[in-house]
């Protein structure tokens, strides 16, 4: 197994084995400007940190969960180590950057990094990617077509018959001139509510990717908003149902928050070219609004992974805000975790079939 342990701080977490691989590559290269994405809790880039004392290191996120995971296991954190939750890798330039992937990850977010990664590094500074894939040969093409040079660095232990199977690849490219092309992921996605056209933009590993999700659609169908209606867009992805919501009507207030850095950069550049300054956009990761108990609506769209753990975050995040007889609506196409869990703290629980979606509406007790 490879050493993925910095001498000088116990990891109370190992590296998942993309990393691991990824960081044991590092370490064989130069470089005191790095950068590092992750696929755990940023051990790479906090084990060079440690090792480097003199090096900057910025450990890049796009997730503010993830990135308060990470926070949480450095104890304490090495002082040259920079942590962003942004929606772009930090601008370099860098002399290294470690890039480790899943191979269940999404694929034009994968190709989004690693462009990201060869634009900020500086001619000569090297791209280490490693994936949990032993005989990929995606990932090895997609480093191909940048037309510099790849060279392969399996596991330390693949070389003996009797030691463990691989279980990644990693890869080295070395930086010998700025792209060619510099390809723009993003998309604007146009879509009408109650007449209006409005347009939201989507980007890579922002939910969901260049189509208006029809679980959106249907929030936006079962909603009628009073004036002055204060509305909460819990985890709002690219945000179209804020941007339906807010379009209604000036007087209603609606504020968006989600944990996804693009997400709330999608949101808050859609709200500025609908010309809605009635929504506001944060990053939140622990679910905190501005002026709780004040809110009359929530709706969300909650993610089915996780056991329902972000669920449970959403549903108790509109606890909290929602004044007492403020409404939860919940779009979900797995309703039953709903159904045995609302009704002990909420009351007026409902439910209806909407074409393979359920809306679960509750009220919060008085």
């Amino acid at each position: 197994m490879l050493d993925c342990m910095p001498r000088a701080v116990a990891e109370p977490l190992p590296a998942r084995p993309a990393e691991c691989h990824a960081l044991a590559v590092a370490r064989t290269l130069p470089g005191t400007r790095i950068v590092c994405t992750t696929t755990g809790r940023a051990q790479a880039a906090q084990a060079l940190a440690v090792e480097r004392p003199d090096a900057g290191v910025v450990a890049w996120f796009l997730d503010l969960h993830a990135c308060d995971a990470a926070r949480a296991s450095w104890s304490p954190p090495p002082p040259n180590l920079r942590v962003a939750c942004v929606a772009d890798m930090p601008p370099g330039p860098y002399d290294l950057a470690v890039v480790p992937l899943s191979k269940d990850g999404e694929t034009e977010l994968t190709r989004d990094i690693l462009q990201q990664a060869l634009v900020n590094l500086s001619i000569g500074g090297r791209l280490v990617a490693a994936i949990d894939n032993p005989h990929d040969k995606w990932l090895r093409e997609q480093l191909a077509e940048t037309g510099e040079t790849v060279r392969v660095r399996p596991e330390a232990n693949a070389a003996s018959r009797k030691g463990p199977k691989p279980r990644t690849i990693a890869y080295i490219v070395e930086k010998t001139r700025e792209p060619a092309k510099v390809r723009d992921f993003s998309c604007d996605v146009v879509f009408r509510d109650r007449g209006r056209l409005l347009t939201a933009r989507t980007r890579p590993g922002v939910f969901a990717h260049r189509r208006i999700d029809p679980a959106a659609r249907h929030l936006l169908n079962a909603v009628d908003v009073a004036a002055e209606t204060r509305v909460l867009d819990v985890g709002c992805g690219s945000g179209c149902v804020a941007l339906g919501i807010a379009a209604r009507d000036p007087s209603v207030r609606v504020h968006a928050f989600d944990s996804a850095a693009r997400a709330v950069e999608c949101t808050r550049w859609a709200a500025e070219r609908n010309g809605l300054p009635n929504l506001t956009v944060a990053l939140e990761a622990e679910g905190h609004v501005p002026e709780p108990g004040t809110w009359d609506l929530a709706l969300a769209n909650p993610p089915y992974y996780s056991d329902f753990r972000l669920a449970d975050l959403f549903v108790e995040s509109a606890r909290l805000a929602l004044v007492p007889g403020g409404t939860l609506l919940v779009v979900t196409k797995q309703p039953t975790w709903y159904v045995e869990h609302l009704p002990q703290m909420w009351t007026n629980v409902a439910r209806e079939e909407v074409k393979g979606y359920h809306l679960i509406e509750a009220v919060r007790p008085g």
